[in-house]
C-alpha cells in the first residue's frame, strides 16, 4: 500500500468515527429527553394550616376600626396588663351607674370608661389646668351643665367647700349633657365625641376643616388633632375591647392574629404531552 492510499483509509475511518459519535450524541439526547417528558415528578406545594384563629371581639360600635386599632390593642394588653386588670375590677362598682346615666341621655355604655381615663374613678383628682372631680371638668363646663362650685360657705359657723364635680352622680350627669352636646355637633361620631371631650369641640373643627374633608372621621383628622387627644381615643377603644373580652384576657387565651403553620408538601404532577407521539 502506497502513502498516499493509507492516507486515504486513515481520513475516512476518522470521518466514520466522527459521524457515528455524533448521531450517538444525538440519539442519547433524544431518548433523555423522552424519558424525563414520560416520567412523573413530584411538584412541591405549600398548604396553610391556621393552628389557632383569631378569638378576639370588638363592640359593635367599634368594629368597623379594628383594622386601624388592633396592633395597638395588642400592644396595650402586653404592656399594661396591671392597670388593666386594676381598672376592670374598679369599674365594677361605678360603671352600671355610669352606663344608666349615659342611657338616659342617648349615649352608648362604650362612654363609661372615660371616667377611667379622666379620673382613675377619683372624685378628688385636680389637673394642672384646673380640672376637678370624676370627669375632669373645667369651672366654666361644670356651671354650664348645672354643677355648684363655691370656694367656701359658712354653715353653722363653718366654712365649707361645695363642689359637685367630686360627686359621681352629679359629675356624671354634667358629663353626660357635654358629651350629648358633642355628638349632636358632629354627627353622632363616637371617636369624634370622644376626642372632642378630650380636647374640645373648636379643635375637633378646625382638624376636620384641616384635613379638607366635609364628613371628615377620625382617622381623616387624627394627624391634625394633639399628641394626648390621639392617645386619648386610643386608648378609648382598647379599654373597650379589652373589656369585652376580659374573661379570655385574663386568662392569657387572647388570639389577636391567626396562628398560621406554613407545610411544604408534594404531589405527582401530572403526565405532560409528549408532541412528537
Amino acid at each position: 500500500m502506497n502513502l498516499s492510499t493509507y492516507r486515504y483509509h486513515i481520513g475516512f475511518l476518522l470521518i466514520t468515527v466522527v459521524l457515528f459519535l455524533n448521531h450517538s450524541n444525538a440519539a442519547t439526547g433524544d431518548t433523555t429527553t423522552l424519558l424525563a417528558n414520560n416520567a412523573k415528578t413530584l411538584a412541591p406545594v405549600s398548604e396553610i394550616i391556621i393552628t389557632k384563629p383569631s378569638n378576639i371581639t370588638y363592640p359593635s360600635l367599634l368594629e368597623k376600626h379594628r383594622q386601624q386599632t388592633i396592633g395597638y390593642v395588642e400592644k396595650i394588653s402586653n404592656k399594661k396588663r396591671a392597670y388593666l386588670i386594676h381598672t376592670y375590677n374598679a369599674g365594677q362598682k361605678f360603671f352600671p351607674k355610669i352606663s344608666a346615666i349615659l342611657k338616659s341621655y342617648q349615649l352608648p355604655p362604650e362612654l363609661k370608661v372615660l371616667i377611667a381615663l379622666e379620673s382613675g374613678f377619683n372624685g378628688n383628682a385636680v389637673s394642672p389646668a384646673g380640672a376637678v372631680g370624676y370627669w375632669q371638668l373645667m369651672d366654666a363646663a361644670a356651671k354650664e351643665h348645672g354643677l355648684k362650685i363655691s370656694n367656701g360657705t359658712k354653715v353653722k359657723g363653718k366654712m365649707r367647700q361645695c363642689d359637685e364635680r367630686k360627686n359621681l352622680s352629679k359629675s356624671t350627669y354634667a358629663a353626660a349633657k357635654y358629651l350629648r352636646e358633642g355628638a349632636a355637633n358632629l354627627n353622632d361620631d363616637i371617636l369624634l365625641t370622644v376626642a372632642s371631650y378630650n380636647c374640645g369641640i373648636g379643635k375637633v373643627r378646625s382638624a376636620m376643616k384641616q384635613s379638607g374633608k366635609s364628613d371628615a372621621g377620625f382617622w381623616d383628622i387624627k394627624k391634625y388633632l394633639p399628641a394626648e387627644t390621639r392617645n386619648y381615643v386610643m386608648n378609648f377603644i382598647a379599654l373597650n375591647v379589652i373589656f369585652d373580652n376580659y374573661d379570655k384576657f385574663v386568662k392569657n387565651n387572647l388570639v389577636f392574629t391567626p396562628v398560621v403553620q406554613t407545610i411544604k408538601v408534594t404531589e405527582p404532577a401530572e403526565d405532560p404531552i409528549d408532541a412528537t407521539l
